[in-house]
């Protein structure tokens, strides 16, 4: 195992951040994220829940916000259901350097907030 990562994200915080700066979600999440989203009646737990795992896959790769965009990491899921991170670019760069061959995601959101756990082997 190389790391594991863990992020917690206030759902309402999250929201009024999306709310003040709505460009946010573009510059968050990619085309695909957000489509995949778009017909929940509250997109917000979700994508608070991608943006904790970008943030848990940094910590995966013992690194700090802003070591690689935030569309370098972003969150895929199966026809089962199962999230997966997609790691391109420069994030794709540090996890090669740091010898990752697979990585594990887990996601979760109640009322208040979204969590991601991820481990990078």
């Amino acid at each position: 195992m190389i790391g594991v990562g863990v992020d917690v994200v206030d759902i309402e915080r999250f929201r009024r951040s999306l709310e003040r700066t709505p460009s946010m979600r573009t510059r968050l999440f990619t085309e695909s994220e957000l489509d995949s989203l778009s017909s929940r009646s509250d997109d917000v737990p979700g994508l608070a829940a991608r943006f904790a795992a970008r943030e848990a896959a940094m910590k995966a790769l013992g690194l700090g916000l802003g070591a690689f965009g935030f569309h370098d990491v972003s969150v895929a899921r199966a026809s089962s259901g199962a999230p997966s991170l997609l790691v391109v670019g420069r994030a794709r760069e540090l996890a090669d350097e740091c010898g990752v061959v697979r990585w594990h995601l887990s996601l979760s959101h109640g009322d208040s907030i979204a969590i991601a756990q991820v481990v990078a082997e």
